[in-house]
């Protein structure tokens, strides 16, 4: 139906030009299933009899607890949701917001604020809350003496900068004269005992206050309409049971890395994703490298343990529940009192020995290095839950239908004496056979989207398994046969073995969907060439590119790669932009701030 018939209906139905014209603005940049929960929530507006905004009592403005999440890959954003709908079973008057989207000058105003953020990189704040993060350190950040908060941190132990930005609000808002509702916590990888401890805390310390206010004013109820409600039903707590149609091994016999295609079915699943987001895989741990483990430590297989509640086998709690394929400081604090080990102690008098230590072992290595005596509980206890790994997803539905695609790349080498595989990446890539049964759920990202205009240039830089979501940008932009101009820079060892998915490319570029291809293969010359490189040798296009409005993104390693891509960029716009590093750095921040810049980096 057309815009034109639209408001014609819309004016019959009694609207003003006014009203249909702020309906317009509001609802532009919302996507479909951000339509479809709106059609849900005014529809429960208009059988209660209540309109969108929220009756205000004679007596003063309502309260409210305002939530306000910054969320990299969906965790803070999933807490935050989940801990919405809890204030709502309670009738607690709550408000959510993404940081992206809030008004900072509304802050302001708020009597009760929970802020719950993840730390990206190196202790930087995730992409929807760097304006807020910045705003609150500047000069134009109001004084909150009236206001009451709270921050949950989410993060890494295993990271030097845990839960950093979480520790940045938490002082900046005191540091501007709110007051806190209860301490801040920090949650690690497995946080969800945590947070619930943490929501239970904040919602006893606000109750009373907030109740009491809301009697004289009544939030408006929220209805999800069933269609919103079926496309979320599978979650990183309630996954769907998929199954893996292929896993095909796509760089040559002779390359250095083992990089694999990997296709899944959700078919009758009605999970819906766009380009852009990641798909959540649980997958199980290998049962050699279990009864390796088990062997070490001298513990019967069906030795039974207690995990959640239920009476199971060690080896079936260590095949599905805990993680074992990556190390982390918590295990190595409890692992010490039973080892005993003047050397293992010492290590934890160090966090930046500790940090690099851990990175090159596995649970395994560490008992290995260190035998101890420890019972089958006494070892479930020291481990931490298992994490689902995030891949992004390298198909777009408009291509592949009701099924998603990875690129992943098999973690596999030897170390100290010893083979080790990763977990997600060796189940999916050798131990799953096809036919096999995975579960999965999508994350979705909204902070590495496409231009919803068409017509708009994209820049791509995704070396190796970063390609991944470039090609799904590309299957969406050519079903919906967009003109804007595409651009892909790509890199990995040598081109005769490691082109991922070279004939796609070759014919995307044949069919005009790609405009421009650069390509970086390190291992081809003498001297190794990066996409960095590439980047600057075409730093002017590159730069004309971004000056006529085109969206960059980059996709791939964040500890050196991004960096590099970044300091790149800086280079080029000095250069080409005739700009000094600070109006560089500047210029970048804009992009940032404009979408027009984004990171999908791991």
């Amino acid at each position: 139906m057309s815009s034109v018939i639209n408001q014609a209906n819309g004016l019959a139905a009694g609207l003003n030009e006014n009203q249909w014209s702020q309906i317009n603005q509001a609802t532009a940049a919302l996507n479909p299933q951000q339509l479809t929960w709106l059609s849900g929530y005014l529809a429960g507006l208009a059988q209660n009899g209540q309109s969108a905004g929220v009756p205000q009592s004679d007596s003063g403005p309502a309260k409210f607890l305002t939530i306000l999440y910054g969320s990299q890959t969906g965790n803070a954003k999933s807490v935050a949701q989940e801990y919405k709908a809890k204030l709502d079973a309670l009738n607690i008057p709550a408000k959510i917001a993404s940081m992206a989207d809030y008004k900072q000058k509304q802050l302001k105003t708020e009597s009760h604020l929970v802020v719950i953020v993840s730390t990206h990189g190196e202790g930087e704040a995730p992409d929807d809350a760097v304006a807020l993060h910045s705003f609150l350190g500047g000069k134009k950040a109001p004084k909150l003496n009236d206001l009451k908060f709270s921050v949950l941190g989410l993060g890494d132990t295993s990271y030097e900068f845990f839960c950093q930005t979480a520790k940045d609000f938490d002082k900046r808002l005191q540091d501007l004269g709110a007051t806190r509702i209860t301490e801040r916590v920090d949650c690690d990888v497995d946080y969800d005992a945590a947070a619930t401890a943490w929501f239970e805390t904040v919602t006893h310390q606000v109750k009373d206050e907030l109740t009491a206010k809301s009697s004289q004013s009544v939030a408006p109820s929220l209805t999800m309409s069933a269609s919103a409600n079926n496309a979320e039903q599978y979650t990183k707590k309630s996954p769907y049971t998929a199954t893996l149609l292929e896993s095909q091994k796509i760089t040559g016999r002779d390359s250095v890395k083992d990089i694999r295609h990997i296709e899944i079915s959700l078919e009758d699943s009605g999970i819906q994703y766009r380009p852009g987001d990641a798909l959540g895989v649980w997958f199980k741990n290998d049962e050699i490298l279990v009864d390796d483990l088990l062997a070490e430590l001298d513990i019967q297989g069906d030795t039974s343990v207690s995990w959640s509640g239920d009476e199971l086998s060690i080896k079936d709690v260590l095949v599905n529940q805990l993680e074992l394929t990556q190390s982390y400081p918590t295990f190595v604090n409890q692992y010490a009192e039973y080892a005993k080990s003047v050397e293992l102690n010492a290590l934890l008098d160090d966090k930046s020995v500790l940090r690099e230590y851990l990175a090159q072992r596995q649970i395994i290595d560490i008992i290995r290095q260190f035998p101890a005596k420890i019972s089958a509980q006494q070892l479930v206890d020291t481990l931490r839950g298992m994490t689902p790994r995030l891949y992004s997803i390298a198909s777009s539905q408009a291509e592949v239908e009701d099924e998603v695609h990875l690129t992943v790349a098999l973690v596999e080498y030897d170390a100290h004496g010893h083979a080790h595989q990763g977990g997600a990446s060796s189940f999916l890539s050798t131990r799953l056979d096809e036919g096999g049964e995975v579960n999965v759920f999508v994350e979705t990202n909204d902070n590495f989207r496409l231009p919803d205009d068409g017509n708009t240039p994209v820049i791509m830089i995704g070396p190796g398994t970063g390609i991944a979501p470039f090609r799904a940008f590309m299957q969406q932009r050519e079903a919906e046969e967009s003109s804007g101009e595409n651009w892909l820079f790509f890199g990995n060892p040598n081109y005769t073995q490691d082109f991922l998915y070279q004939t796609e490319w070759q014919r995307f570029v044949k069919d005009g969907v790609v405009n421009k291809i650069s390509l970086a293969f390190s291992r081809d010359q003498e001297q190794k060439v990066y996409v960095q490189h590439r980047m600057l040798e075409q730093g002017a296009e590159l730069y004309r590119w971004l000056e006529q409005g085109a969206h960059l993104y980059v996709c791939g390693d964040a500890n050196h790669m991004a960096k590099d891509v970044q300091d790149a960029l800086v280079q080029i716009v000095i250069e080409h932009g005739a700009k000094s590093e600070e109006q560089a750095e500047q210029y970048i921040s804009d992009l940032r701030r404009a979408k027009r810049y984004q990171k999908d980096v791991y």
